[in-house]
C-alpha cells in the first residue's frame, strides 16, 4: 500500500487545495469556503429549512447550527422558528447576503479560471466526483461485509 497510489488521499489532497484556492478568493469578502457554500444553497433557494440546508450541503446540525448562527451574526441571513411546529426553521438571505452574489461570483470566476486545467476536465472531474459520492452514500457501499471475501 503506497500513499501514492490511494484514491482517499488524492480526493483528500485535491479538496483540501481546491477549498484552500476559494478561501484565498473570498478573502476580501469576509466568507469561509463553508459559508460560501451556505450562501450558493441560498441564492438558488432564498428560503430553505435547515434540515433541506443540512442535507444539500451534507452537513450535521451539530456543524450546520454554529455555521448558521455565525453567518447571521454577521447580517447574511436570518432563522425563523415555525409557529406551529417549533422544531422547524428556516433560513432566509438578508439584504447583505444577496448583494454579496456578484462579488462572489466574480472571485469564483476568477478562480476557475485560474485553475491550469481545461474546463472540460474540470466539468468531468465534477460529474465523475459527484457519481462516486453518490454511489459511496448508498447504505451498504462502505459496508466491510459488502467487501468480505469468501473463505
Amino acid at each position: 500500500m503506497r500513499l501514492d497510489e490511494q484514491l482517499c488521499f488524492a480526493l483528500y489532497d485535491a479538496s483540501r487545495l481546491v477549498a484552500s484556492a476559494y478561501q484565498s478568493a473570498l478573502r476580501g469578502t469576509g466568507l469561509t469556503y463553508t459559508q460560501f457554500l451556505v450562501l450558493l444553497v441560498l441564492w438558488e433557494d432564498e428560503h430553505v429549512t435547515m434540515s433541506a440546508l443540512g442535507a444539500r450541503l451534507h452537513l450535521d446540525s451539530g456543524t450546520l447550527s454554529p455555521l448558521v448562527q455565525r453567518m447571521e451574526r454577521a447580517g447574511l441571513l436570518a432563522r425563523h422558528r415555525d409557529g406551529v411546529d417549533g422544531r422547524r426553521v428556516t433560513v432566509r438571505l438578508t439584504g447583505a447576503g444577496r448583494d454579496l452574489e456578484p462579488v462572489v461570483a466574480e472571485a469564483h470566476r476568477c478562480l476557475a479560471e485560474g485553475f491550469p486545467v481545461p474546463a472540460e476536465d474540470l466539468l468531468r472531474l465534477r460529474n465523475l466526483t459527484q457519481q462516486f459520492a453518490a454511489a459511496v452514500r448508498e447504505p451498504a457501499a462502505l459496508s466491510p461485509r459488502a467487501h468480505r471475501r469468501p473463505a
